[in-house]
């Protein structure tokens, strides 16, 4: 099923509605004139940390340590995003070269 011309451009017209939403709402709500509130600032510090904390929950919730590879290529892959990112302290280079690790594991040795 296709949609009409006029789906098309209201489709458009609130993904365009969406981003700037989310990219203007931080400057209306908190105005450089104004100080951020205490809560903001503590969300700003600790978030980051609790999202790389799911996502390693998330990496691990189907490893079975019982069966099959025994959870050993997620590991030695968490293991290189961690050094990786204490050497070079990039996180897409991180994450890259922990994915890659972790195909190159899965597909060629495990």
């Amino acid at each position: 099923m296709t949609m009409t011309i006029t789906q098309q451009i209201i489709t458009i017209a609130m993904v365009v509605f969406g981003t700037m939403l989310t990219r203007f709402l931080p400057f209306i709500i908190f105005p450089a004139g104004k100080p951020t509130p205490k809560y903001i600032q503590y969300l700003g510090k600790v978030l980051p940390s609790a999202v790389i904390a799911l996502l390693v929950i998330y990496c691990f919730k189907d490893v079975n340590v019982l069966s099959g590879s025994h959870g050993i290529p997620e590991f030695f892959a968490v293991a290189a995003v961690a050094l990786l990112h204490i050497w070079k302290k990039n996180m897409l280079l991180s994450i890259a070269g922990g994915t890659l690790f972790y195909m190159v594991l899965v597909q060629l040795v495990f």
